[in-house]
């Protein structure tokens, strides 16, 4: 996706000229500054999400970011490309943790969810039995418990679980505390 430079524009433009230009939205400036850096951009990405169709993707993401953010660019805080290769690791990130999200539902992974719960035997432990919360988590339904498991033993946040349902964070946040009464009611008899 890389274009040759114009013969035109100076091969020597400071970094710091092209997102200064591009913070005034100068498309010209734009496109020499991809030129300039994408290939050393999609370097980055493609070395974390591996797959080259996803690394490409994810650099039309980072030019995004680039074009909406450069009016944030300080030069007093880092060097340009430093900058535009943090936009690009990040958004690469969030690409390789949403597909696999999207890969992965609970416990596809081989591993067993309630291993996650603490052992009722263990000091540290705020359970009093595992086998009595084991048997009220499978009362629930089934995408609740994963919402419920991956919320407080995995530290999912209520958007990330949104994300990954489909659903809207409202939702997320009654089926978590009706879950939880669920579970406290269950518990108690």
């Amino acid at each position: 996706m890389r274009h040759p430079p114009d013969p035109q524009e100076p091969v020597d433009e400071p970094l710091e000229a092209l997102l200064a230009a591009v913070a005034r939205a100068d498309r010209g400036a734009y496109a020499r500054l991809y030129a300039r850096t994408s290939a050393k951009l999609f370097g980055v990405v493609l070395r974390i999400v591996k797959d080259r169709g996803m690394a490409e993707e994810v650099l039309q993401e980072v030019f995004l970011g680039i074009w909406r953010g450069a009016s944030s660019y300080a030069a007093e805080k880092a060097r340009p490309m430093t900058w535009m290769i943090t936009i690009a690791r990040n958004r690469a990130i969030d690409a390789v943790r949403v597909r696999r999200e999207v890969l992965l539902d609970p416990g596809e992974d081989g591993e067993d969810p309630f291993a996650a719960i603490p052992d009722p035997f263990d000091a540290a432990a705020s359970f009093a039995d595992r086998d009595a919360l084991t048997r009220c988590l499978d009362r629930l339904e089934e995408t609740q418990r994963h919402c419920i498991l991956l919320a407080y033993c995995e530290g999912w946040s209520r958007e990330e679980l949104a994300a990954r349902t489909g659903k809207n964070v409202n939702t997320i946040k009654t089926w978590l505390h009706r879950g939880l009464a669920a579970l406290r009611g269950c518990l108690s008899s």
